[in-house]
């Protein structure tokens, strides 16, 4: 089973999707299996993280945003404005795929696991992230 999520972001950070794909789950009726997550998109990326604490996803944006500042003179590829390269470059050091085990129809995260999509530029709107269910 294929479906494409379309996940609103209204600003930089990380936006839970989780109960979206526990539903995609569901939806499968597939007792075991895998559920695969990717998304199109260069300047997004996604993660599973801790849901309880929102300050730890405030720790690990502020961080990223340290590591990977706007504003470089090393930017070449500025036309999009000044978040695109960073954002970019954020993609390429997290992940555009994650992989998760589905146990008794359902995901095998674990207790203060989330899943989130991590928008890296300034953006309004909505991105399009793949799920597949399978064996």
């Amino acid at each position: 089973m294929i479906k494409t999520l379309l996940i609103p972001v209204q600003k930089q950070g990380l936006h839970a999707f989780t109960r979206e794909v526990e539903q995609v789950v569901a939806d499968a009726s597939l007792p075991e299996g895998l559920c695969t997550l990717f998304i199109q998109h260069t300047s997004a990326s996604l993660l599973i993280q801790e849901n309880y604490d929102p300050s730890a996803q405030a720790d690990l944006e502020n961080w990223l945003n340290q590591l990977v500042p706007e504003n470089d003179p090393l930017y070449t590829h500025t036309l999009e404005g000044p978040d695109d390269m960073p954002a970019h470059i954020k993609a390429a050091l997290t992940a555009t795929s994650l992989s998760i085990p589905i146990l008794n129809g359902r995901l095998a995260l674990g207790q203060w696991q989330g899943i989130y999509l991590w928008e890296h530029r300034r953006f309004s709107g909505q991105r399009r992230v793949i799920v597949h269910i399978g064996n």
